[in-house]
């Protein structure tokens, strides 16, 4: 289940939280090619969002007070083993608001949207030290496309269960 929740990015500097909208495309792009290697989209993880709209209303934007990007989230709606799933990222804060604990506030806010929007589950692909502070723990028997690395294959329970019993391949949700 979810964790704790910090306060918003320490309050320094944060305008606001808003849901991204088209407008907002190109420079959350230019936010996450900043923060993430090239050659980013090659990523498993890409392969199951290509062509696929994300979770509008789970697609965050913060803004500081000047209207500038200071961290992005983006989620998009996955099936394993004819259930549906939230897959979360990328994730990214600019270099400038590090260390303010946006990024965890994003994912934070996230996770109770998503429940709030009825969504039981939750994954991604990261690092279990890390993402464990947010409840995320190994998803053994979900398999994501290759190359990805089994041990980073985390979910989240949104609701008590809600992972019990979920096995197999991480698919694609064609409309």
């Amino acid at each position: 289940m979810i964790g704790r929740r910090p306060e918003r990015g320490g309050g320094k500097g944060v305008a606001g939280l808003v849901r991204e909208v088209p407008q907002d495309w190109w420079e959350v792009e230019g936010l996450f090619d900043l923060c993430f290697a090239p050659g980013r989209e090659a990523l498993s993880s890409y392969r199951l969002r290509d062509g696929i709209d994300p979770i509008a209303d789970l697609c965050l934007v913060m803004r500081d007070e000047t209207g500038v990007i200071g961290g992005a989230i983006r989620c998009w709606p996955v099936m394993i083993g004819g259930e549906k799933a939230v897959l979360l990222g990328p994730v990214a804060v600019h270099p400038t608001r590090q260390g303010e604990g946006l990024g965890a506030f994003l994912i934070y806010e996230v996770m109770e949207k998503a429940r709030d929007l009825d969504w039981s589950r939750i994954m991604l692909v990261g690092d279990a030290p890390y993402y464990g502070r947010f409840g995320f723990e190994r998803l053994d028997g979900v398999v994501m496309p290759p190359p990805t690395n089994p041990e980073r294959v985390l979910g989240a329970a949104l609701e008590p269960g809600a992972w019990d019993g979920i096995r197999g391949e991480v698919m694609r949700v064609e409309d």
